[in-house]
């Protein structure tokens, strides 16, 4: 692969931000609708006798740890990653793997026997992707259908032959393709990125609509951190990895009591007293959506699973100690799918391609320009938020122990949280005529790392981390 040429990818807030379930999107989210996707190009599923599933590159080597098996078998079952009662996966792949009888669409049962029937095919990678995953249909009359797809990080999927872009026959009112065009078409025409933003989302859809499904991804991320900050436990996988936003939010209440999440906000107002201490609920929020997302809990892609938990956390500590307004959160949210969108096109947002600087890197510089905007910044110190951000995250690898999705992911949530808090104050304080490093460039130069970088330290759990630390692990 070459250098990255920025196309003019139509892209929605909505493909930004994804509601699904944990804990990887490009692992788990992407094969998922991968196998819907399939079962709608079959077709008549009751022509189907039995179904085959080969798994290679990263989606082999850390695909039980990030769920991919659990994720195909799902969506053959017609579940929707959406609305599925995430408390019935378990007893759901159980059922399979027991009765070796998978339902296919929740209608047509064929026998799938899950050890011979499911390959990981560690040794062979496919070369458009490293995330591949071919499904074989066959029928009652004798022949066969077999369908190749491509999981390209953030819950994109493509077929094998498409290009990778996700090209559209809408018409957008402003067509951008890079940073500097962005910037152009704000200051040419006096609009915020938020506002850019949601005047191209009305190719879509009514606006009442794109407010309300902004207001629906934010209450998703809203539930995630409530349940996080509310569960204890160890987390599943077999790294026996303790959950710890639970326990860090009962400390740093201090005894105080409440009844739903309106009295849990004011309480934490109340004792947030100190910079340590905001600080603490920032890491506390962030650590809370990334052990729900490796507990296999519903998250929003934000640009993916892995790093779902820097723009909750962010936001949320806009909402919480900077008391902004409920339009902020339109605001924050319109930006920062921007932001994701420029480095979908320049670069990638998929750890198996660049390693975690698609991914933490992505999601800080997201969280950063959003802040900014939010905090009164323009158009140019929004972007120049979000290079700083991204510029600090270069080179970041991908190393998951055990390939789980638990170390270094969930930590490194709470840096890159707390590096995009940083940023957009830098941002605030300088002149972004006078930034030396643009965000084109820093989008360039991370696309151009992560064609350097060795694919061991692109989620396939073959170096860094994930090889020095020593584990008894099942096989992942």
């Amino acid at each position: 692969m070459g250098a990255r040429v920025m196309q003019k990818e139509q892209l929605s807030i909505f493909d930004i931000f994804k509601i699904g379930v944990g804990p990887s999107s490009s692992h788990t989210l992407g094969p998922w609708r991968a196998a819907e996707r399939f079962l709608q190009e079959v077709g008549d599923v009751n022509r189907i006798t039995k179904v085959h599933i080969d798994l290679y590159g990263s989606l082999a080597k850390t695909g039980k740890g990030h769920g991919t098996d659990i994720a195909v078998m799902m969506g053959l079952s017609g579940a929707d990653p959406v609305t599925f009662d995430t408390a019935m996966l378990t007893p759901t792949i159980d059922g399979i793997k027991q009765h070796k009888v998978i339902k296919l669409k929740g209608i047509r049962e064929v026998p799938f026997d899950y050890n011979t029937d499911l390959l990981f095919l560690k040794r062979e990678s496919l070369p458009f992707h490293p995330n591949a995953l071919r499904l074989t249909a066959y029928f009652n009359d004798g022949t066969e259908q077999a369908e190749t797809y491509y999981s390209i990080g953030g819950g994109f999927v493509v077929k094998d032959g498409e290009d990778g872009s996700r090209k559209s026959q809408v018409r957008v009112r402003y067509d951008i393709s890079d940073a500097d065009e962005l910037l152009q078409n704000c200051m040419g025409r006096g609009l915020s990125i938020s506002e850019l933003v949601l005047d191209n989302e009305v190719a879509w859809r009514m606006p009442a609509d794109t407010r309300a499904g902004i207001m629906r991804i934010w209450e998703t991320m809203l539930d995630c951190i409530w349940r996080g900050c509310h569960a204890t436990g160890i987390l599943p996988g077999g790294l026996n990895v303790s959950r710890r936003a639970a326990q860090m939010n009962k400390k740093l209440l201090k005894g105080r009591t409440y009844g739903n999440k309106e009295e849990w906000i004011a309480a934490i107002q109340t004792t947030a007293t100190t910079f340590q201490d905001v600080l603490n609920w920032v890491s506390c929020f962030a650590l809370a959506v990334n052990e729900e997302n490796a507990a296999f809990g519903r998250v929003v892609t934000a640009p993916t699973n892995g790093a779902a938990g820097v723009v909750p956390a962010v936001l949320m500590y806009h909402i919480v100690f900077g008391k902004g307004p409920e339009q902020d959160i339109i605001r924050f949210i319109a930006t920062a799918s921007e932001i994701g969108a420029l480095f979908k096109r320049g670069a990638t947002i998929s750890a198996a391609m660049g390693g975690c600087q698609a991914e933490i890197g992505v999601s800080s510089a997201m969280a950063a320009g959003a802040l900014t905007e939010c905090l009164g910044g323009d158009a140019g110190q929004v972007l120049q938020a979000a290079e700083i951000a991204m510029e600090h995250h270069l080179g970041m690898t991908c190393d998951p122990i055990g390939g789980l999705v638990q170390i270094p992911c969930i930590e490194r949530n709470t840096m890159g949280a707390i590096k995009a808090i940083t940023a957009a104050q830098l941002a605030l304080q300088s002149n972004p005529d006078a930034a030396k490093v643009s965000l084109d460039a820093v989008i360039k130069t991370m696309w151009e790392t992560a064609l350097d970088m060795n694919s061991k330290y692109k989620e396939t759990a073959d170096g860094g981390l994930a090889e020095t630390v020593p584990l008894s692990l099942p096989e992942c």
